[in-house]
Order: structure tokens, then sequence, then C-alpha cells
């Protein structure tokens, strides 16, 4: 069950990174769709846990909760930032290198039991997130200092995240709790950097945000699930599939072709979660 969980995750974070994808199209400011989505992930939260008196935060839930959803805002405009200053077949891929950190803590620090066969599925799973994601294009204006500095800061705030998460299951801190903080956190981040930037307020912006707080609160609830019921170590590699959402949403919505190599890297993402549940 919560194998589905992850992939439930994995789906409803490649569907928001598609909008993502989308609204680079449209000209649209990432930072304000990110701020309308944590606003509106926020209010879903905050009146579910109160209307169901489920919502009892400690200031432990809440300031971990606060720190995820900082991180995550962070390192989606650090991945904004890295995409302008550098060649975009290989930012993709270094980033998804965060995966590695919350994996290899599961293993070390949390003490998670991962068999051998687990292990090539987990391995499957990584090299696919790459080879699916690479793209052989050359950019010849690239800032190598500020881009590498841009791919680390996003690298860390993911693989960070992905650590305090865990934590948050380990420590049974409940996930409503945890939520209702990370969106509160990552709006009051956001309104601050849209303050400094002084951004203007668009419509468009708040009527993709809102949509992708939506699919935002239910891909989080069942990956909190995912990370209290089942292995981190499983876990966190399912959900970097999500690169394997948005690359079919291309072929389908941008006539896009799939290549030879990154039809094996889908038949070994396939692979390596059939490896896992054995």
């Amino acid at each position: 069950m919560w194998i589905l969980a992850a992939l439930t995750t994995s789906i409803g974070f490649g569907v928001n990174n598609t909008i993502f994808k989308w609204s680079g199209t449209k000209n649209l400011s990432k930072v304000q769709i990110q701020f309308f989505f944590y606003f509106m992930a926020f209010l879903l939260t905050l009146c579910y846990g109160s209307v169901s008196s489920r919502f009892h935060p400690s200031l432990l839930s809440i300031f971990l909760g606060s720190f995820i959803g900082i991180l995550n805002a962070n390192g989606n405009i650090q991945m904004s930032q890295a995409f302008e200053k550098g060649p975009a077949s290989l930012t993709s891929p270094l980033i998804a290198a965060n995966t590695i950190i919350p994996i290899i803590c599961a293993a070390f620090i949390f003490k998670e039991q991962i068999n051998g066969i687990q292990w090539i599925g987990i391995i499957c799973m990584l090299c696919a997130v790459f080879v699916i994601q690479y793209t052989p294009k050359h950019h010849t204006n690239t800032n190598y200092l500020a881009w590498m500095l841009r791919i680390l800061l996003s690298i860390l705030s993911f693989g960070i995240l992905g650590i305090l998460m865990k934590t948050t299951s380990y420590l049974h801190l409940h996930s409503l709790d945890v939520l209702v903080s990370m969106y509160g956190g990552g709006c009051l981040y956001l309104g601050i950097n849209m303050l400094i930037t002084r951004e203007k307020i668009a419509f468009p912006e708040i009527k993709t945000g809102t949509i992708i707080g939506i699919i935002s609160v239910i891909g989080y609830s069942c990956y909190f699930y995912a990370l209290n019921k089942g292995l981190g170590g499983i876990v966190f590699p399912i959900v970097s599939l999500n690169c394997l959402v948005v690359v079919l949403a291309g072929c389908y919505i941008y006539k896009e072709s799939l290549r030879s190599y990154q039809v094996a890297g889908i038949v070994a993402a396939l692979i390596g979660i059939v490896l896992t549940k054995i």
C-alpha cells in the first residue's frame, strides 16, 4: 500500500512539474505560482485540521515543517535559476542526485533494512532518473561558477528536505501538523521573496498556483504516509521518478519524441519498482 502511495506522490509531483513546464512557455512567474500554491495548500490543510480537530501542532512540528517548506521553495527557485545559467541537459540529472542523500541516511542513520534485490531496484530507478532527464544539447553561454552554485544549493535543499521528512516520521510527528507548518513556512518565505523582488500579482499565476496547491496536498499526504509505513530508501527513488511523468506528458502535449535511451530508462524504472517489492 505504501508503494502505491509513493507512486501516487510521484504522479502528483510529475503533474505539477508538467504544469510548471507549461507555465514557462506562457512566461508566468514561477515565484508567484509557488506562493499561491503554498497559500492555497496552507488554507486547505489548516481548514481540514481545524474542522476535523486533528491539528495539534508542537514547537518541533512547526519548526521542522516550516524548515521543510522553506527548503522546498528555495530548492525550486535555485533549480529555476540553474536552468537559466547553464545547460538544461546536465542541470536536471545533476539535481536529481539529491535523492542519494536521503537514501544513504535512511540506510545508515535510520537503520532501515534493505535487501540486495531491493538495492538493485533502487540503483535501477536512480539510473533511470539520470537517463530519462538527459538531453544532449549544447549551451555556449554558461556561467559555470554561478551554475554550479545554484545546482549545489538545489541539491542540498532537496536532499536535506528528504532527511527531515524521514525524521518527522521517525519522531512520530503527525503528518497534518507538519504539512500545515510546511505550507505556512514556505508561503511566508515566498511572500518575503516577492516583496523584495516587488513582483506584481497576476490572475493567471493565482489560478495556476491554486491548481498546483490542491495536487500538492494530495501528493505530500501520500508522501508522508509512504514514509511512515514504508522504507525511505525505496520511497525516495520512487518519488524521484516524477520526471517520467513530465517526459510522457511532453510527448502527449508538445508532441516530443522519446529517444531510445529514454525508453531504456523507462524500462529500468519499471524493473526497479518491481524489484523493490520483492
